[in-house]
Parts: C-alpha cells; structure tokens; sequence
C-alpha cells in the first residue's frame, strides 16, 4: 500500500496525475476494508437509552454493614466473642454425650493422680514439737495419718484448727517440711493454780482457762490451790495475793472465793484471813505486816476481818475466850467459873 501510494507522488501534476491520485485513496481505502473484514466483528454499541446508567453509591445493607464494621465493639465481638461462642457450642456439643464427658474426667484425675503420689509430695512421718510425752501421745491418737499420705490429701488449715481446740495447746502451726516430714509446732498451755469445784479438781493456766481434770489434788502439790464458784474467772487476781502471801511460807492452804465477791486466805490451824472485797491486795500486805511486826497469826485466832479495812476485827478461838476471861477476872479478884 505504501509503494502504491509513492508511485502516486512521483506521476507529473496534470490531470491525469489528479486521477492518478485519486485512485490511491480508493485502493487505501479497500485495503482497509479488508483488513476489517478480517478482524473480529465487534458487538455492536448497546442503545444508551435502553440500559440504565449505574448509580455509584452502595446500597442500603452495604452501607449498613460497612457502619457496623466501623463499630469497636462489634470488631472485638469478631476477633473475641465469635471465637468464644463457636469454642462454647463444639465443647457443649462434645461433652453433651456422657461417655464422652466420663472418659474425660477419668482421664484428668488420673493425670492429677500421678502428680500428687509423686514422691516429693508424699509425707513420710510427723514431727510434734512442744508437746509433752502425753499431749503428743493424745495428739497421735486424735489426728491418725495413714502414712505415707500425698500432702494433697491433707487439709492443714483443718487439721490446725482441729488441734487448736484441745484445751491443753494454746497455740499450734502446721507445715511440710521438705523430705516429706509434716512438722506441728505447738505451745502447751502451762498450769499455774488447781482448782477445785463442784465438778472436781482441774488445772488452771494464768488465764483461768481449762486444761485438764485431775484425779487429786495431791497430784499437782505444787501448784497453789483455788476453791470456790467463779474462781476461775479472777486466776490473775488470785495470783497476786498468793505473791504477796510468800511470807506465809506452808502456812498458807489455799484462797476461797466468797459469794464471787471477794477472796479469804485459808491457814494452817483452821485460821482464816477475810479479805475485802475493794483492792484485796492492800488488805493483805496490812495483814502481813502486822504478823510480822508483832506475830499476829501465831497467836491463838480464827479469823483476821479485814472486810473493813479502817476497823480489822480479830475472832479468837474458845479456849482462848475462856483463857482470856480467866485472866481478867484473876486480875479483877472475881472467883473463876
């Protein structure tokens, strides 16, 4: 085509080469309708007016959608909640059959099993400390471990509170030592009175607290005795007038509480001391004092009142009224009776 449209150039300017000329443009032209014979037919161009033009905004449940992935909350539901939910549903779904659920749990306590009898965690022997042969014998008797036991097994907040009760400890700490050894610590309470009551002879610590019943009194010698309804309550009271009555040595038998009022001094030689029942401690150093400055209780009496501290009374003894009768009427020149 491009060497027929030159040889159109090159013919000389007249009127046959306008001719010439124009036979180029035709033989262009067909050779251009050849070629668009032979390539592919194009659909022809739809009626603009017959198809709609598209809208370009979303539609109504795509906006919304897009709104609600927008939310925070709904977000978190996606990565959290849904997850959550589904997780729910297949475990519901899986344990919903009881086999299933049976062999599980079989299975989780035979694992938890295998951990607990390993041999760091078995206890292999109990260690008391602070007890007497006879409170660690009560203890063992009380509290019996199969041993070797798993430390799992072992409650020792229960057990703690459980040995805390017996009245001879006051106070109690559980713990498991390494090597498998479970060690209790304990302080006994320390008797420091007897007392004796209607219910029988028991052993008081400095508190008034109970420790334990006693079959005499001769067992405990030692300790000073207490008599009497509500005795128990004023141990520390008692304790100080059994100080201040030191002087008194074995002469002094035991204290009695009176009516739950007050405290008398009970001697040797069926004598009493009858304390008030305001500050008994007073009344008793005047007491010893006078028996020390002019042998008071050597002589001859029952009883020292001193319930009246400004006015002590002195209970002489009969033989000692008649001796005392008797010497005033031999000074007086009256005939004996």
């Amino acid at each position: 085509m491009r060497s027929l449209i030159f040889r159109a150039k090159t013919q000389p300017e007249n009127q046959d080469s306008i001719l010439d000329e124009a036979e180029p443009s035709i033989a262009v032209k067909a050779a251009r309708a050849a070629m668009a014979a032979r390539a592919p037919s194009a659909p022809s161009a739809p009626n603009s007016a017959a198809i709609p033009k598209r809208d370009p905004s979303p539609s109504r449940a795509a906006y919304r959608i897009n709104r609600l992935m927008l939310t925070p909350f709904f977000r978190m539901f996606l990565r959290v909640g849904a997850p959550l939910v589904v997780s729910f549903a297949v475990g519901f779904w899986y344990f919903g059959d009881e086999e299933r659920r049976m062999a599980v749990m079989s299975g989780i306590a035979d694992i938890r099993r295998s951990i607990e009898t390993r041999p760091e965690f078995m206890v292999q022997l109990v260690a008391i400390n602070g007890a007497s042969p006879e409170v660690d014998k009560v203890l063992r008797q009380t509290f019996p471990l199969s041993l070797p036991v798993s430390s799992f097994d072992l409650d020792l907040n229960l057990m703690q509170a459980e040995m805390a009760e017996l009245d001879v400890i006051e106070s109690v700490s559980l713990r498991i030592r390494p090597g498998g050894v479970l060690e209790v610590n304990l302080t006994e309470r320390q008797p420091v009175v007897v007392w004796r009551s209607r219910a029988g002879v028991v052993l008081l610590d400095q508190r008034g607290i109970y420790i334990r019943a006693v079959d005499r009194r001769d067992l405990r010698s030692d300790l000073p005795l207490l008599a009497g309804e509500g005795a128990q309550d004023h141990v520390a009271e008692a304790l100080a007038l059994i100080k201040i009555a030191a002087p008194l040595g074995l002469r002094l038998r035991g204290i009695v509480r009176v009516g739950q009022r007050r405290w008398d001094i009970e001697l040797t030689r069926n004598q009493r001391l009858m304390l008030p029942e305001r500050d008994p401690v007073s009344a008793l150093q005047q007491v010893i004092a006078l028996d020390q400055a002019q042998d008071l209780l050597a002589r001859n009496l029952v009883a020292i009142d001193m319930r009246n501290p400004l006015r002590p009374t002195l209970r002489m003894a009969d033989a000692a009224i008649v001796e005392m009768r008797r010497i005033k009427a031999i000074e007086l020149g009256e005939p004996l009776r």
